[in-house]
């Protein structure tokens, strides 16, 4: 194995790829942290870990006709959930905020508190502003 030039050359090299490399990830660092931020939905809201994607059903069951679907790393607010069939071993089920649809808690994995269905329809009555044929 042969090294050309003196040490104090090779040594200088060295120094000089250090710099770049230092240049180089101080300029990566720059360039993530101006990188804007995608915001995530109004907490709690859920983020689907399916990989195939995850179906939105009618009601809380795999039985129910389906109402869209969910790429997987879809981002949802959630409303609420209930005890529904068992998916895997999972028989939570939320309701999206943002349209009558139901996923399975089995294929989302959720970010803040869920509140129970109940707990939430309570609220509403007490609020005065649920639907008028309503039943809680």
């Amino acid at each position: 194995m042969s090294m050309t030039g003196t040490p104090a050359a090779r040594g200088t090299k060295i120094l000089t790829g250090a710099g770049a490399l230092a240049a180089a990830v101080a300029l990566g660092t720059t360039l993530l942290g101006a990188a804007p931020a995608q915001a995530a939905p109004a907490g709690p809201y859920g983020t689907v870990v399916a990989h195939t994607g995850l179906n939105q059903r009618q009601y809380p069951s795999m039985d129910s006709s389906g109402k869209g679907f969910l790429s997987h790393n879809a981002q949802v607010g959630l409303r609420c959930k209930v005890r529904a069939q068992n998916v895997g071993g999972n028989e939570v089920w939320y309701l999206l905020r943002d349209r009558a649809a139901w996923v399975s808690a089995k294929y989302v994995v959720n970010a803040g508190v869920v509140p129970y269905c109940k707990a939430v329809q309570r609220s509403l009555n007490t609020a005065g502003t649920a639907h008028p044929g309503a039943r809680g």
